[in-house]
């Protein structure tokens, strides 16, 4: 898989960390079908400074990192072999064979749109997985902002709920979570999540389980809280 970074448009464009990430997305979950990716990142001319700051965003929000990366990318094949999936910019005029289009994603925050920054990363990539990977996504301040506290939300809900016995996923919600990351649907399987927060009828158990299964795809550590003490 090769995912086409582009170069930066503007302050606000964070296009160059978008297309990563729906790389990482189809990564994790071709992984979770038994699948092995190798993943690479063609880069269009970024300095060396660029690829530091992209490295150090895409490690920050959670982005596995490439098996290796180009500045000067072939069309079907990589240092590593053919390539299967291109990723691509809308607008990328170049020909990459089988390829997905990633929608642009601006960000507008007074301290900058390097995630690196941001007291949690992972804040980004939940307000990016809240849009249609394959629309254009504006991050304003309030949306990073609830993306934030949803995040923070859902990891006391998982330390919670890791605290009730083990149920299995209920089969509606399991089938409904596989279909949507089939098509990359995060829209979807963030919505779903949310539903079954509230549906008293789902034990503490089983909802533990299906947080835990979706961000094995999702990426946002949601166990990360478990056995923590508060105070």
């Amino acid at each position: 898989m090769c995912a086409h970074v582009p170069e930066t448009t503007g302050p606000a464009d964070i296009t160059w960390l978008r297309v990563p990430l729906v790389a990482d997305l189809l990564f994790r979950a071709a992984e979770s079908r038994n699948l092995q990716v190798l993943t690479v990142f063609a880069l269009a001319g970024q300095s060396a400074a660029q690829l530091e700051t992209l490295m150090r965003a895409t490690d920050a929000a959670g982005i596995h990192p490439p098996a290796t990366h180009t500045t000067v990318p072939e069309a079907h094949t990589s240092p590593d072999g053919p390539i299967d999936v291109h990723l691509i910019s809308q607008g990328d005029g170049n020909q990459h064979g089988m390829s997905t289009q990633v929608g642009a994603a601006r960000i507008y925050r007074a301290d900058g749109r390097d995630p690196a920054g941001f007291a949690d990363p992972l804040a980004v990539r939940f307000a990016l997985m809240s849009a249609p990977y394959h629309q254009p996504a504006d991050l304003s301040g309030g949306v990073l902002a609830g993306a934030d506290e949803t995040v923070a939300s859902w990891r006391r809900q998982v330390a919670h709920w890791a605290e009730s016995p083990s149920k299995p996923m209920p089969p509606a919600i399991s089938q409904a979570a596989r279909a949507a990351f089939s098509d990359l649907d995060t829209v979807s399987v963030l919505g779903l999540l949310r539903d079954l927060i509230a549906d008293e009828d789902v034990p503490a158990g089983a909802k533990f389980e299906t947080f835990v299964y979706a961000d094995r795809i999702l990426g946002l550590d949601l166990p990360r809280d478990i056995g923590r003490t508060s105070g």
